[in-house]
């Protein structure tokens, strides 16, 4: 029995605090690497070779794995590398295709203390939403590969020259479709859905080239259409649509990427159109297939690594409170800006209402330098590639 000099009380005191210090502890110790959205989150406490300055986790919201495989496939696993050797804690979720969701990942990412959210939104809209309300909470945000129109714009867009993804459509495809026995070549422009920017941009690299064709009189527009959402199945059926009121008589198809090109194709084979060029984007396995196959033109390679490793270095800069003109990365970009209300870009990355954007490169690939590009960075693998029928296909041979 303790006195009643007051020890007893004392003594009981100290043990209660050292218990609540040691179940503090215990807590945050859980919280280092949860998955709180089970399977769609991955979560990590990064073990670098130095945390990098500043504060606050990085979360990045992915839009889904519909539209292209390259959000899960490519994107993520290159952030996961950037960010675990930058030593800095980091969220990756997806939303798979549902702006309710990715809203509620902002949210959780706001309410996790991020310092920096990247994000690749579903459409405009949405992503212009979750960019005000992350920056009233003081988190920064990087508008990653889709810009988001309407709003008051992110701290900075890392994505490729997409006005230029679109012109090497044309360069690939404006000699392909000339070379055709055909007096006027009949084309179709398929673009992507009107929510993403970036559909028109791309549109307006090859458009440039297309409309200067008809207005010449050289080629004739038979279509010019948006697929809502990138949906590969309502591209299809657009392509269907497309051919059935012009009764076959489509001769090329400017695809805005490898999805819709591969549902174009498909539409074309079935109304037994055959050697029509046709142009796609994302450098896809099912795209480089469709090359080595004859039956797609081209794709645009934009180096997935590369676009992530400006983008992780730039959200980076921000959570480090870093001037974003000293960003550096191995990849070649060109900081210029975008304006926020239309989407369009400017020489300049200061202005009212622009956004600082850094602008990738991309490369235009076709079967004669598939070699040199995506297998020689390893962004595919002749393994890949070289499967089922296309296993046949004389580069396929020439790997063995």
């Amino acid at each position: 029995m303790f006195g009643s000099d007051g020890n007893g009380a004392r003594w009981r005191l100290v043990v209660m605090l050292l218990a609540l210090v040691f179940a503090l502890g215990a807590v945050a110790a859980g919280c280092g690497g949860d998955d709180d959205d089970g399977d769609d989150t991955a979560a990590t406490e990064a073990e670098g070779d130095g945390e990098a300055a500043g504060e606050g986790s990085i979360w990045v919201l992915l839009p889904d794995s519909a539209s292209s495989p390259r959000w899960e496939s490519d994107d993520r696993r290159f952030f996961e590398q950037f960010f675990s050797e930058a030593g800095v804690d980091y969220t990756i979720v997806n939303a798979e295709g549902d702006a309710a969701q990715q809203q509620s990942q902002a949210e959780q990412a706001i309410a996790d203390g991020a310092s920096v959210i990247l994000l690749t939104s579903l459409d405009t809209g949405s992503g212009a939403a979750i960019i005000d309300q992350a920056k009233d909470a003081g988190v920064e945000v990087v508008e990653y590969d889709r810009f988001n129109t309407g709003g008051s714009g992110g701290a900075a867009y890392v994505s490729f020259d997409n006005v230029q993804v679109g012109a090497t459509m044309a360069e690939e495809l404006e000699p392909a479709i000339d070379d055709l026995d055909v007096e006027t070549p009949r084309v179709v422009m398929l673009n992507g859905g009107e929510e993403d920017n970036n559909s028109f941009l791309f549109r307006q690299g090859y458009a440039e080239t297309v409309e200067a064709r008809v207005d010449a009189g050289d080629w004739e527009l038979v279509a010019d259409q948006h697929v809502p959402g990138w949906d590969n199945q309502e591209a299809q059926t657009i392509m269907e649509q497309i051919l059935t009121s012009a009764n076959n008589e489509v001769d090329a198809v400017f695809a805005a990427n490898d999805g819709l090109a591969n549902s174009a194709i498909n539409a074309l084979e079935a109304a037994g159109v055959e050697g029509a060029p046709v142009s796609g984007q994302d450098a896809t396995v099912a795209g480089i297939q469709n090359i080595l196959l004859g039956k797609q033109t081209m794709t645009v390679y934009k180096p997935i690594e590369s676009e992530a490793e400006v983008a992780a270095a730039v959200a980076l800069a921000l959570r480090a409170g870093e001037d974003l003109e000293g960003v550096e990365a191995e990849a070649e970009f060109s900081l210029i800006g975008i304006q926020a209300a239309d989407g369009q870009p400017t020489d300049s990355p200061e202005g009212e209402g622009v956004v600082p954007y850094f602008a990738l490169v991309p490369i235009g690939v076709t079967e004669e330098n598939i070699a040199d590009t995506v297998i020689a960075d390893n962004f595919r693998t002749v393994e890949e590639v070289c499967a089922g029928q296309t296993a046949q296909t004389d580069f396929c041979q020439e790997q063995r």
